[in-house]
C-alpha cells in the first residue's frame, strides 16, 4: 500500500510520512499540485492526503481534475478550513473523506486504513430512518433534502443508532461500540455527544429523535408526528 500526501508544510507531512512507515504504509510526499499531477499520473495509490492550502493551486481543483478523470483513488483531505460549508464542498467535490487540523495522528491512520479496505467500485452504503439518510462513506446526511457534514464522533453515533433500528442500546455497548474503550467510562463523554447529535437533527428538521432510557441507554426512533403522516 503506498500513500501520496499532498501537504506544503514540509514539518506536517514529515510527521505524517513518519507515522504512516511505522504504521507500515509506504509514502510519497509533494508540496505543489504540480507535482502531486506527476505523482499520481506515474503511481496507483490507495490513497491520498490532500491539503487544500497549495502554493501553486487549490486543492479542490485537484481533485476536481482526478474526478473527472474517473479516478476513483480515496482522497482524505486534511486542512484547518473547519467551517461546516468547507467540509461539505469538499465531501460533494468527491473527497473520501475530510479531517480537520489540528488532528490525533492515530486517527488519521485508521481513516487511512478504512478507506484503502474499500473496494473503489462497491455501491456506498447509505442508511435511513424518517427523513434522514446517512452515507457510511461519505460521512454526510442529507435531511429535508439538505446535505450536512456529520462531525466525526456524532456520525459513528449516528451509525450505529441507524444500523440498529429501533432497538434499544444499552450504555456501555453503545459506549463501546463508538469510543472503543479509548476513554475514561466514568466521563460522560457519551452524554455530551448525543446531546450534540439530538441538537444536530432537531436543527436540520429531522424527524427522529433519541430517547434516553434511564438506567440503561438510548432509542433512536421516528417522532410521533412522522408516524403520523406516515
Amino acid at each position: 500500500m503506498r500513500v501520496l500526501i499532498i501537504e506544503d508544510s514540509r514539518e506536517l507531512a514529515g510527521l505524517i510520512g513518519d507515522a504512516l512507515k511505522r504504521a507500515g504504509i509506504d509514502v510519497d510526499i509533494v508540496g505543489l499540485a504540480e507535482d502531486a499531477r506527476l505523482a499520481i499520473q506515474a503511481v496507483r495509490y490507495a490513497a491520498i492526503v490532500l491539503d487544500l492550502g497549495l502554493p501553486d493551486a487549490s486543492g479542490l481543483a485537484l481533485l476536481d481534475q482526478l474526478r473527472r478523470r474517473r479516478d476513483s483513488t480515496p482522497v482524505l483531505i486534511l486542512s484547518s478550513r473547519n467551517a461546516l460549508d468547507d467540509r461539505v464542498t469538499g465531501l460533494e467535490r468527491g473527497a473520501s473523506d475530510y479531517m480537520i487540523k489540528p488532528f490525533a495522528m492515530a486517527e488519521l491512520i485508521a481513516r487511512l486504513r478504512s478507506l484503502m479496505q474499500r473496494t473503489p467500485d462497491a455501491p456506498r452504503q447509505v442508511l435511513a430512518m424518517g427523513n434522514v439518510a446517512f452515507d457510511a462513506d461519505s460521512r454526510c446526511a442529507v435531511i429535508k433534502g439538505r446535505t450536512f457534514a456529520i462531525p466525526a464522533r456524532e456520525a459513528e453515533l449516528l451509525e450505529v443508532f441507524l444500523k440498529r433500528g429501533e432497538r434499544v442500546l444499552v450504555h456501555d455497548v453503545l459506549d463501546a461500540l463508538v469510543f472503543g474503550g479509548a476513554h475514561d467510562k466514568s466521563s460522560n463523554a457519551l452524554e455530551v455527544y448525543v446531546h450534540r447529535l439530538r441538537r444536530l437533527l432537531a436543527g436540520a428538521g429531522s424527524d427522529i429523535e433519541i430517547l434516553t432510557i434511564r438506567g440503561v441507554g438510548y432509542l433512536m426512533k421516528p417522532t410521533q408526528a412522522a408516524m403520523v403522516v406516515a
